[in-house]
């Protein structure tokens, strides 16, 4: 990884360990819709102006099917699936949880065809953040710490974080990142606007403190706005695969603020699950050439001198 790819790395991954906090803090005053209202909509005001000055909205708009299929799986369904989530869960295990988006990643890859994705060490990868993923869900399920629903929603934006940035990479590689995350913002709140309208004046009349309002502006401003132009700068350097591994620098994030600030538990099940999942993502993410069998290597012609060949 570059120096530049590794600051991308470093930032991206701070800013996104931190929405699990403040969405915490959030769900409180408002409701799920208007959460995520509040926070596309801000972010899409912080950058329409600077997208239009720069030219960058005209391209996105040509590629809107794209862009709009980024926004749905990126966005649309993840952001409320963890902001709902996490009114019965901890914003640690959300945090957590979305750990697992590196090995669904590898293995969406692999089916779209990349044969490096079935090398034994990711396989290897894909079974241990598996077993982590059930031995969390299992042992906290079973002791009465989780409810299972939370856990299949968090699953589900994990998935929608896997799959959209392959849509990035591959389809939206040439248009101006500032672009397709304006008009992403743009879509999202829209479709949000009817949802959040229906509750967003009975919240604000009920006076929300102000740690829920700093909370939605942050998320909004920052964790959407900034993280989004840091996420595309970042795909673009290290690639849409080792893109995800930024999510072991936000469970770290996540875990840290979830248990200072929110006092949340380290369950058994975590303490079981948490390395099982890091060790899995991390051996499913790496980059790896097609694996061949050593029977089939040694089958193979090397045409060094001395060898025998067909001819004699």
């Amino acid at each position: 990884m570059s120096a530049r790819g590794f600051v991308f790395f470093l930032i991206t991954g701070i800013i996104w360990g931190t929405p699990y906090f403040f969405i915490a803090l959030a769900i409180e005053s408002f409701s799920t819709p208007s959460i995520v209202w509040i926070r596309v909509t801000i972010g899409a005001l912080v950058l329409l102006p600077i997208a239009l000055a720069r030219g960058a909205l005209r391209p996105a708009l040509k590629a809107w099917p794209f862009v709009l299929g980024f926004a749905v799986i990126e966005m649309v369904g993840p952001w409320a699936l963890i902001t709902e989530a996490e009114r019965s869960v901890s914003s640690s295990l959300a945090g957590l949880l979305i750990t697992t988006v590196p090995f669904i990643a590898a293995f969406l890859i692999g089916l779209l065809g990349d044969r490096s994705a079935w090398h034994p060490l990711t396989v290897l990868g894909l079974v241990l953040g598996f077993s982590g993923v059930v031995a969390l869900v299992g042992i906290d399920a079973f002791s009465g710490r989780i409810a299972v629903l939370p856990v299949v929603m968090l699953l589900g934006a994990a998935t929608g974080y896997a799959i959209a940035p392959i849509i990035a990479d591959r389809k939206l590689h040439d248009v101006p990142t500032l672009g397709v995350i304006t008009l992403s913002m743009m879509m999202v709140s829209a479709v949000y606007a009817i949802p959040a309208w229906l509750n967003l004046p009975s919240e604000i009349a009920a006076t929300p403190p102000t740690d829920s309002l700093v909370a939605v502006l942050y998320l909004g401003v920052v964790a959407s706005a900034l993280g989004f132009i840091f996420f595309f700068e970042l795909i673009k350097e290290v690639g849409p695969g080792r893109s995800t591994l930024i999510v072991y620098v936000n469970v770290v994030v996540a875990i840290l603020l979830g248990v200072l600030f929110l006092n949340e538990p380290l369950t058994p099940g975590f303490l079981v699950g948490f390395p099982l999942v890091v060790l899995g993502s991390f051996l499913a993410s790496q980059r790896r050439g097609v694996y061949v069998k050593k029977r089939d290597r040694l089958k193979e012609p090397t045409g060094e001198i001395g060898l025998p060949t067909l001819n004699g």
